[in-house]
């Protein structure tokens, strides 16, 4: 029933920063994640950061210090701020929500994408 949108995305140079935002159609309260991903042309989707219902975060190992997940709940949007943006991270990120957690990577609804090009 939640539709997630995506924007923010765009083409910055190495060393650039960019904030993306993921738009829910209805209050994001009680998704116990809501999550990033990202896929690569050839490549599989990965994880990039997830938010918990309770606060935790996760990100994986190749962004971690530079990106940072956050969510405002009274604009039903979560975002991903990323810094230091390197050419490897040229993906098309994804906004995932989960209403409970069932495992890695599963989630209730997915956003279109919005396509992040990082340049050298």
């Amino acid at each position: 029933q939640v539709q997630l949108v995506e924007s923010g995305g765009g083409l910055v140079q190495a060393g650039g920063s960019l904030r993306l935002s993921c738009e829910a159609s209805t209050s994001i309260f009680g998704m116990n994640r809501m999550g990033w991903y990202r896929q690569a042309p050839g490549k599989t989707r990965e994880m990039v950061a997830v938010a918990s219902e309770d606060g935790t975060t996760y990100y994986d190992f190749s962004v971690k210090g530079r990106f940072t997940i956050s969510t405002d709940n009274a604009k039903n949007t979560v975002y991903l701020q990323m810094n230091s943006l390197k050419p490897e991270d040229t993906a098309v990120y994804f906004c995932a929500a989960a209403r409970y957690y069932r495992g890695p990577g599963i989630y209730d609804y997915w956003g279109q994408g919005t396509q992040v090009t990082v340049s050298s």
